[in-house]
This record gives C-alpha cells, structure tokens and sequence, in this order.
C-alpha cells in the first residue's frame, strides 16, 4: 500500500484543481506526473558500483 500514497495524493490533487475550476492546471500536473512515470520506466538503468 505505500507505493500508492504518490498516486493517490496526485489524483486528490487532480481533482481538486478540477473542483476548483482550474482544469489547466488539472491537465498540466496530471500530464507532469504521466511523463515523470514514463521516464522512470524507461530511463537506462544507472551501473552499480559495489
């Protein structure tokens, strides 16, 4: 469950803003955490040093 506290506080986040009626801001954060999330899945992996 603790990997999903990010998740869940950028959808609160989210849909406050939509609430509140600035969907811009909606659209740029949610869009900021889709390419945040996508860059950590794909960026190359960092060689360990031991």
């Amino acid at each position: 469950m603790r990997g999903f506290g990010p998740w869940l506080a950028v959808l609160a986040l989210v849909l406050l803003l939509s609430a509140l009626r600035l969907r811009p801001l909606a659209t740029a954060v949610s869009l900021a955490w889709l390419a945040w999330c996508v860059w950590t899945w794909v960026r190359p992996k960092r060689p360990r040093r031991d």
